[in-house]
């Protein structure tokens, strides 16, 4: 099972990691908890996890009008992880880039 599915990389994330700079987001598998997060980041990006927040999200419902009619759909769910590492250790998200 894949933990980790991508990192966040949004204004709102970047903002919380400007302020804090030892803070990370991610989005991860609905079924995993915050040890095998901490033992996935850990073990992928060679730093020490002081702790980890999850959140879930649920789906929103969406609808848009054409000239076909209305289409409904759904925004899928998914969970995310805030990650707060030791002091002075950074994670650089665009070294494979």
């Amino acid at each position: 099972m894949q933990v980790l599915i991508k990192p966040i990389l949004t204004e709102k994330q970047t903002a919380i990691s400007e302020k804090y700079p030892n803070r990370y987001g991610f989005r991860v598998a609905p079924s995993a908890n915050k040890v095998q997060i901490k033992k996935a980041v850990e073990d992928m990006y060679g730093v020490t996890v002081i702790s980890v927040n999850t959140m879930n999200y649920a789906g929103k419902k969406k609808s848009r009008f054409t000239k076909s009619g209305v289409i409904n759909g759904k925004v899928p769910a998914f969970k995310k992880a805030i990650i707060t590492l030791k002091e002075g250790e950074v994670i650089d998200l665009f070294s494979n880039i």
